[in-house]
């Protein structure tokens, strides 16, 4: 079978590989993607493997390219993907593209920096602009008051404190004064902190910097005002500074008189100037810089990330005693070891090595990792498979059934023609602008899911359409294609009155026309009957009961292909047979009462048809069958082959439970005093035996020892001059332990698991219920108001309400409850009946994936 129905058979191998052409070899199967190392070194330290040095290197120019794509995205330029997928750069070129990285990275911070002194003195320049202004206004205001005092006459003094230039605040009394700026925020503080330290013997002026400013290390906008404080005395003078230094607040120089003060301001327009040039000259120098490294920094991320992986898994092998010769273990596909021999020998040529690489098989006892081919269609159902557990190494893949199970059940949950087309064409959608939508959907981190399951959904919704016409559902209504073939006193229902607002009591006597039978799906009528859910209710349990028995029967017979490749006969007698005798016996024959009933009886003798779950329940009970479901002559004969039925299905409990356990420990017995000959025989006897044990396998008899139970092994000596021998201790409890425990489990998954399909049942009729509502309850009341202004505003309005909840609850949230519930029934009740789950995953080295999460 291919590799999508059970997992590619896997060897482990072992390589040589020159130390010259290592590099290039691992570059190879990088690429190729299909060789899993292993660590030949775990008790080695990181830090004291070979290529600890070389790791690292790679780890500095990875920083350095991140600092330098940082600087890009803060610089809001776009990062081009790279359309192409660059080798892996020979070992000689790290010096280069480290050499090229550390340019650009001295370059850029050396620019920052002075880009960034030149953004401090601009806004020290910029603080001092404002300073200038508004104390010039401030001095401005003191003068008119001055002025204002002068022409009163009132106080001579004041006069003397002004003095002629106004600025001048009095050299009588001396006064002194500072002038600065601070941020907004901290200005309440700061004036009050002015106030109680200096005791209300300074005097604050302050006004806003319209002016929007701009933290020169972060880029943060910043709101300032500018302040001139006014005082007496070096000790006052002392307290302003200190308190300014502690809020930060920044102090400029300030001349007194009014000359002095329109020299500087001309002064600092000037070098504000010449700092705008010169830093638009250092931010286009920054750019161009910037600009030239993101064209090339998806490449170099390439490389470098490449690189790092190369010597990372080269860290894995071993050194040989010569140190010319790295040796590696790994797993690989046993039909893919061409490619990984043209791999090999691809790197050995390109390295310029004249000593070719060498691959050996190696046997070995251990589990190889369990790997499975997929495309981007099969891939989303192995990932579901493989979320529940990893198949074990070769046991039947459960993926290529779910392609078509999984979207059936859960259509017949989500059934809705409606629905389904909403949803296929969405999925199809996604499908089609599948390249575009990747950088989009693929990397949100709520819609990725949805994009990654594309295909799965696609098929979903085309299911949901098949089950609709079946049900004959569109958004809760029904769909009068062929003409109904129901008829109450003899007249037939026309289109007008399917399409009527009334109800009727559908009979079941009462005969189709003419013996015509609605062709497919159920007939319309039933949409505007009021015993409608009596019918839909008994139609889709019992269906919902066959679909889960016959999955399960499959489930059961995929067991019996685990058994049959893994040469076990011994479960094939004791756990197949009797599985599937039981789980045909109760539930086998209840999907056959189901279907005998729909073709034995009919509307007018379905009073004389017998119920299911009492006609069950007798059977469990060895009851008689009353009524009977082929008629009386028949019911003693139905009676006997139920009783036998149940004693068939009791009978496999000790068969499944006892049979195994108890032919273990018998070949087992068989096998310790064969042993137990042997060591008495003394040497010449082991070879007779080992030939025995060939002859043996090659007539092709199982193993003594069941694979499913892990035994504790004791290692004992022979003799003198003898390797020891590694020994099972068969340990009989454990054994019946788990054999009881898989017998339980089987017999009561049985009944449980097939009340567990019921859900089918469940949430189709909840599913139908609830869009039945908001079509009644909503756009029913919009149609009917029909004809007026106020209905089409009516009507236009609902149909709004309630296309939203009908995305939002029926597709979205009821969607996503029945693939929760269809992922519940392959989990458990399907794969439960041949899965293990107890492998591992293929992860090979792969620069394709490595690439990949690194991006996501």
């Amino acid at each position: 079978m291919g590799s999508l129905f059970r997992s590619e058979e896997m060897c482990k191998a072992q390589l040589f590989l020159q130390s010259e052409a290592a590099y290039s070899c691992v570059s190879e199967l990088g690429e190729l993607g299909l060789v899993q190392f292993r660590d030949l070194n775990p008790e080695v330290n990181a830090f004291r493997r070979k290529f600890v040095n070389e790791v690292r290197r790679c780890d500095e120019m990875e920083r350095q390219l991140r600092y330098l794509e940082k600087e890009v995205s803060k610089s809001e330029i776009d990062i081009p993907e790279a359309t192409e997928n660059p080798d892996a750069p020979a070992p000689r070129e790290m010096i280069d593209l480290e050499a090229i990285f550390e340019k650009l990275e001295n370059e850029i911070r050396e620019v920052n920096s002075n880009q960034e002194a030149l953004k401090r003195n601009f806004l020290e320049l910029t603080e001092l602009k404002h300073i200038l202004r508004k104390t010039q206004h401030f001095f401005d205001e003191a003068e008119l008051h001055h002025q204002q005092i002068h022409d009163a006459d009132k106080d001579e003094e004041a006069h003397s404190l002004l003095g002629e230039e106004g600025p001048r605040i009095g050299q009588a009394l001396r006064l002194g004064f500072v002038a600065g700026a601070i941020e907004r925020e901290r200005l309440p503080a700061f004036e009050q902190m002015l106030w109680r330290v200096c005791r209300g013997n300074v005097y604050l002026r302050h006004a806003q910097i319209e002016t929007q400013l701009k933290d020169p290390s972060t880029g943060d906008e910043m709101l300032k005002n500018v302040f001139i404080i006014f005082f007496q005395g070096d000790q006052l003078k002392s307290r302003v500074k200190m308190i300014c230094e502690g809020f930060r607040a920044m102090l400029y120089p300030c001349p007194e008189t009014q000359s002095e003060r329109r020299e500087m301001a001309m002064g600092v327009m000037t070098r504000l100037e010449d700092f705008q040039a010169v830093l638009h000259q250092t931010e286009e120098h920054r750019m161009l810089v910037l600009v030239s490294a993101a064209r090339k920094l998806s490449v170099w991320f390439i490389k470098v990330r490449k690189l790092k992986a190369i010597y990372h898994t080269m860290n894995l092998f071993n050194l040989d005693v010569t140190q010319k010769c790295l040796i590696a273990e790994c797993w690989c596909p046993v039909t893919d070891l061409h490619l990984i021999q043209l791999a090999l020998r691809r790197g050995t040529e390109r390295s310029g090595s004249s000593v070719p690489s060498i691959l050996n098989r190696v046997d070995t006892e251990e589990a190889p990792p369990t790997y499975n081919k997929t495309n981007k269609f099969t891939s989303v159902f192995q990932a579901i498979v493989d979320s529940y557990g990893i198949s074990t190494y070769r046991e039947v893949n459960p993926a290529p059934y779910a392609i078509i199970t999984f979207p059936f059940l859960f259509s017949v949950m989500f059934g809705d023609l409606g629905h389904g087309a909403i949803m296929a064409i969405f999925a199809l959608w996604m499908i089609v602008k599948e390249k575009p939508l990747a950088n989009t959907l693929g990397k949100n981190e709520m819609l990725a899911p949805i994009y990654d399951g594309r295909y799965i959904v696609f098929l979903m919704g085309l299911f949901s359409i098949y089950a609709g016409f079946i049900y004959n559902d569109l958004f809760s209504k029904s769909i009068n294609i062929f003409g109904s073939a129901w008829y109450v006193s003899g007249q037939g229902f026309s289109k007008a009155d399917l399409a009527g607002d009334w109800s009727l009591q559908l009979d079941p006597r009462n005969t189709s026309i003419e013996g015509y039978v609605y062709p497919f799906g159920i007939d319309p009528i039933w949409q505007v009957a009021e015993n409608k859910l009596s019918f839909l209710n008994s139609f889709k349990m019992k269906i919902s009961v066959i679909f889960g028995v016959s999955q399960m029967t499959f489930g059961v017979f995929l067991s019996f292909l685990n058994h049959r490749y893994f040469r076990s006969n011994l479960n094939v007698f004791c756990e197949f047979v009797p599985g599937m005798i039981f789980l045909l016996s109760i539930f086998g024959y209840l999907v056959f009462m189901i279907v005998a009933k729909w073709f034995l009886f009919d509307a007018t003798s379905s009073g004389q048809a017998p119920s299911l779950i009492i006609t069950l329940i007798d059977m469990v009970m060895m009851g008689g069958a009353d009524p009977p479901l082929y008629g009386d002559d028949l019911g003693k004969r139905q009676t006997t082959i139920q009783t036998l039925l149940v004693v068939t299905a009791v009978l496999c409990a000790p068969w499944m439970l006892f049979a195994k356990p108890y032919i273990l420990k018998k070949r087992n017995d068989k096998k310790v005093a064969r042993d137990r000959n042997i060591r008495r025989l003394g040497p010449g006897a082991v070879d007779e035996h080992a030939s025995l044990i060939n002859l043996e396998e090659m007539g092709g008899e199982e193993s003594d020892l069941d694979p499913t139970v892990t035994y504790h092994g004791t290692e004992d000596q022979v003799g003198p001059g003898h390797s020891g021998e590694h020994e099972e201790k068969f340990d009989f409890g454990e054994v019946f332990v788990h054999q009881a425990i898989h017998t339980i489990e089987f017999c009561l998954g049985c009944v449980s698991h097939t009340a567990s399909y019921l859900r089918l049942w469940a949430l189709s009729l909840a599913h139908a219920e609830l869009s039945e509502v908001l079509w009644t309850m909503l756009l029913g009341i919009g149609l009917q108001t029909k004809g007026t202004v106020l209905g089409t505003i009516l009507i236009w309005s609902t149909f709004a309400v309630w296309a939203t909840l009908t995305l939002g609850i029926l597709l979205f949230m009821e969607g996503l409850s029945a693939f929760l519930h269809t992922l519940r029934l392959h989990w458990v009740e399907f794969q439960n009946k041949f899965f293990r789950g107890e492998g591992y995953a293929f992860c090979p080295f792969s620069f394709k994936v490595i690439l990949e999460n690194r991006t996501e």
